[in-house]
This record gives structure tokens, C-alpha cells and sequence, in this order.
């Protein structure tokens, strides 16, 4: 008889299989209740401090990263913060000295693609940040908030996330 044939028979299988599973159910709850904190922080500040935006749609992918996929180097704080200020500075760059068009914002793209790839920060949601920043054209105040706050405060409770996982 196999060892594989005796984990059968004596259910130990099925156990082990149903760990496994609540295991993965468990970790997925708690990475979306840990987004679901994140998001819910930048979302009150930006409801409740007002003259300032604390919230933009890349965070929602970072947050994938962050607490989907917490040991990818990607998902570093490293990654996060540097990635999306530096295709944000990319970004308002751009928009003040380039001007926007359909070429300018693909151009400033991939520019914030191979920045981030030269200093090893990459982070594939900051890639949509110059993107987003050329639609709306905002000042450079935006660079601290969202752009550093909120990746910040997304990095800061990813790393609670990865202590309370490995408690």
C-alpha cells in the first residue's frame, strides 16, 4: 500500500485537502478585508479633510498586489511608494512641459515603465499614474496626496497584513 493510498483510507487525505482549502479561503478573506482597511482609511480622508484628493483608481490595483500577492517583489513598500511617485513626477512633468496628446501620454508611459524598471521599483498599477495624471491635470500638490500619502498608508497596512500573517 502506498503512502497516498493510506492517507485515503484513513481520511487523513480529506482532512489535508480541507485544510488546504480553508487555508486559501481564509487568506483570501482576510487579503480583501485588509484592502477593504486600506481603502477605507484614504476614502474617509478624502471625504472628511477637505482640499485635498487622498483616493485615485490605481490604489485599487496596488492594493491586489500588496495583499493578493504580499511576498512579490512588487509589492514591496519599496515598489509601491517609489513606483507610483516616480511615474507620477513622469506624469505631472509631462503634462507641464510636453503638453497633453495621444502620443505624449504614451510616450510619458513608457517612460514611467523604464524608470521604474532602472531603479528596480517597479509596480505594474503605478503605470497607469502618468496616464491618469495627464487626463486630469493636476497641480504637483498631488505628489503628496494621493500619490505619497496613499501609497504610504497602503504600504504601512500591508506591512501589519504580512506581521499578523506570520503570527
Amino acid at each position: 500500500m502506498t503512502e497516498v493510498d493510506r492517507l485515503v483510507y484513513s481520511g487523513r487525505l480529506t482532512c489535508l485537502l480541507w485544510d488546504y482549502i480553508m487555508s486559501d479561503i481564509f487568506k483570501s478573506i482576510y487579503a480583501g478585508v485588509a484592502a477593504t482597511f486600506a481603502i477605507a482609511i484614504l476614502a474617509y480622508l478624502d471625504r472628511y479633510i477637505e482640499g485635498a484628493i487622498w483616493l485615485m483608481a490605481p490604489f485599487g490595483a496596488t492594493t491586489v498586489l500588496v495583499f493578493g500577492l504580499p511576498k512579490s517583489p512588487l509589492a514591496q513598500p519599496k515598489n509601491v511608494i517609489l513606483g507610483h511617485l516616480l511615474t507620477a513626477i513622469v506624469g505631472l512633468l509631462f503634462v507641464q512641459f510636453v503638453g497633453v496628446e495621444p502620443w505624449s501620454m504614451a510616450v510619458a508611459t513608457g517612460v514611467g515603465v523604464s524608470l521604474m524598471l532602472l531603479t528596480k521599483t517597479t509596480h505594474p498599477p503605478a503605470g497607469a499614474n502618468p496616464i491618469l495624471i495627464m487626463l486630469i491635470n493636476p497641480g504637483w500638490s498631488f505628489l503628496l496626496t494621493p500619490v505619497l500619502v496613499g501609497a504610504a498608508v497602503i504600504a504601512l497596512v500591508g506591512y501589519g497584513y504580512k506581521k499578523t500573517l506570520k503570527a
